[in-house]
């Protein structure tokens, strides 16, 4: 089985455990802290490369809805083990603005990458794919915003319904989860299983590459401990804030699934399942991820609510509209992909002043 992998496949799994062993040594022998985070953003994303290779294997077998569903669900591991281990640490901040760190970083900087690699590599300049999952992917993310706006609103304007923003948000959460789940339903039934032909394009077993995903995911829980353990010290140390920390430096590493997989896959010429990967894990982190840890929260000290701050909420508002313009009709140009980075790029500084 181990054949079956590229001499640089070999090479990159024994890294990625090399510097997993380096950031469990940094953890456990109690290493200078901005030493032990850094050590677990790199295996973080190591990790998440692992699962990106063992989920590309998995979906060989199916089609490109399948395939981008299951590479954006276990990619999306890192980041709700991290939000987990921080409203266990009672860093609210930091859960709450990786989430939505998650959300502006898969909807604006790496599609943005991803539009860009792949209009640059097509003879025409326009990236093409098919319409159905962007503009379900918006719809998805403006249920989410209007609950989160509605929250927003009770909570600024202090009227009864104020006192009972735990309540609201666990019914947006739920609402919002069995929205998502009749999205899945009818999205998964729609797609094109591969031919035969295609099917044999797996190098791996089928059941070497499920060990592996396992074996990543349980990876991916305790790096994720130690990578929430040392985040507080080193922000401290870094002199940075909780909310630029976790907009940004959390949001990237707990993604780095979708900034490798969809930027090789778009750089591949393979749109659909590129455009698949980033806007399955936008759809999920939207109606999935974030309602799911609203109500898992509440078996913590500290709740999450979809109380967010109204730069936020604005911001996601705004992105939903700029993603649905942008890829709502199929295609899209470089322009259009560098437009959707330099709107991360500056809520980023934002982050980063406030």
């Amino acid at each position: 089985m181990v054949a079956a992998l590229t001499r640089g496949e070999r090479a990159f799994l024994a890294v990625t455990a090399a510097i997993t062993a380096a950031a469990g040594a940094a953890h456990y022998a109690g290493g200078g802290a901005v030493l032990a985070f850094v050590a677990a953003g790199f295996a973080l994303g190591g990790m998440a490369w692992v699962v990106s290779f063992a989920t590309e294997q998995v979906g060989e077998r199916f089609g490109p809805a399948v395939t981008g569903f299951l590479q954006s669900t276990l990619g999306n591991l890192p980041e709700f083990f991290i939000v987990v281990f921080a409203l266990n640490a009672g860093q609210v901040v930091v859960a709450k603005t990786s989430i939505i760190g998650s959300l502006f970083a898969n909807a604006l900087l790496v599609l943005g990458l991803v539009i860009v690699v792949g209009a640059r590599h097509d003879r025409e300049g326009c990236m093409r794919f098919r319409k159905r999952l962007p503009n379900d992917t918006t719809t998805l993310l403006l249920v989410a915003v209007f609950i989160i706006v509605i929250v927003g609103l009770t909570l600024a304007s202090g009227v009864e319904a104020a006192h009972h923003v735990k309540a609201i948000s666990a019914v947006g959460a739920v609402c919002l989860l069995v929205t998502y789940a009749l999205w899945v339903w009818s999205y998964l039934r729609s797609d094109e299983p591969r031919g035969e032909g295609q099917a044999h394009a797996a190098r791996l077993p089928l059941a070497f590459s499920l060990a592996l995903l396992g074996i990543s995911g349980l990876g991916a829980a305790f790096i994720s401990d130690w990578f929430v353990s040392a985040l507080e010290p080193a922000i401290n140390s870094l002199g940075i804030s909780q909310a630029f920390a976790g907009l940004v430096i959390v949001a990237i590493a707990g993604n780095a699934v979708e900034n490798v997989t969809g930027i090789v896959l778009a750089n591949k010429g393979q749109h659909d399942l590129a455009i698949s990967v980033v806007k399955n894990s936008v759809a999920q982190i939207a109606a999935f991820l974030f309602p799911a840890l609203v109500l898992v929260s509440f078996l913590f000290a500290h709740t999450l609510t979809f109380g967010l701050a109204p730069v936020y909420i604005g911001a996601l508002f705004l992105t939903a509209i700029a993603i649905w313009q942008i890829t709502g009709d199929g295609e899209a140009l470089v322009f259009e992909g560098f437009a959707l980075i330099a709107l991360y790029i500056v809520l980023a500084t934002f982050a980063f002043v406030d």
